[in-house]
């Protein structure tokens, strides 16, 4: 969404009612015309919008490079440009808990996204925590109080690699802590190849919403992760890989609650669009 003067709008811009502001130049209160235009991408002053959960990282130091020498949130530009081509306005959340509720007041749909961490293992009831396990607790409980307030409105979620995990603990389930140990003869769920290519397929499950969503049987997908959902909670499978590792869950009665194993914000497959614009069309229909 941009805003432009009247006379600034390109020709290939989609335009709709101009609206008037009030500019301060100069100590001087001007008024101005100006116009929400949208383009190629789809989005306009009517595009839902997206809460997309952020990374959070330490600061830098003399011994470990970073953006900052202060906290800072990070997130990949494919999550916002997918959301975006699709017909959604994304909007970055941070990770503040007590605004969980009025943020998602605001949203249309929420998409919790992945990271290098994992959610600590006491809010599955987990006797211990494996060697492996990293955790963010700040950002887990944000993302969880953001879950919880969207669930309340009903609004769509969709849960993304260790989005899709969080969702399965907040239905009630249960996650495998390191694959390895669960599964011996799996496949390599954190790929050697670049995460933009294909590590492995998955098995839809037929019937599914997200068989319905994808139109298809079988996804080639990437795969970047080290643990897996266990036990569904109240939420069902829809989605294995050919090990047997749970690759997709969804609540069933839900309007759109889909959380997946891989990254579909890459655009592997036509499955992965098709998965996102699903998310955008649905966040349209409940707020209508």
């Amino acid at each position: 969404m941009f805003l432009l003067q009247q006379d600034g709008v390109p020709r290939s811009f989609l335009k709709t009612a101009p609206s008037k502001t009030f500019l301060l130049t100069c100590g001087i209160l001007r008024e101005q015309t100006f116009e929400t235009v949208s383009g190629a991408g789809g989005m306009t002053s009517h595009s839902p919008l997206i809460g997309v959960t952020l990374d959070s990282e330490p600061p830098a130091t003399d011994d470990r490079a970073g953006y900052s020498r202060f906290p800072w949130y990070a997130i990949r530009q494919n999550y916002m440009d997918m959301i975006a081509a699709c017909g959604g306005l994304p909007v970055a959340l941070g990770h503040d808990a007590r605004q969980a509720a009025d943020m998602v007041a605001r949203l249309d749909a929420l998409v919790v996204t992945g990271g290098a961490f994992d959610v600590p293992p006491d809010l599955y009831g987990a006797s211990g925590q494996h060697a492996s396990v990293q955790t963010k607790p700040r950002r887990t409980a944000a993302e969880t109080a953001l879950v919880h307030a969207a669930m309340i409105r009903g609004i769509p979620v969709l849960g993304i690699c260790g989005g899709m995990q969080l969702l399965a603990v907040v239905l009630g389930g249960r996650l495998v802590q390191h694959i390895p140990d669960t599964y011996p003869a799996a496949l390599a769920h954190e790929q050697p190849n670049p995460r933009d290519e294909p590590g492995h397929e998955v098995d839809v499950v037929a019937g599914t919403h997200l068989a319905r969503l994808v139109g298809r049987s079988r996804l080639a997908v990437n795969s970047s992760h080290h643990q897996a959902v266990e036990d569904a909670g109240r939420a069902v499978i829809c989605a294995t890989a050919p090990d047997g590792v749970v690759e997709a869950i969804e609540l069933p009665g839900h309007p759109f609650c889909i959380g997946v194993q891989w990254h579909p914000e890459f655009g592997i497959s036509a499955g992965d669009r098709l998965l996102f614009e699903g998310l955008i069309d649905a966040a349209r229909q409940t707020r209508t």
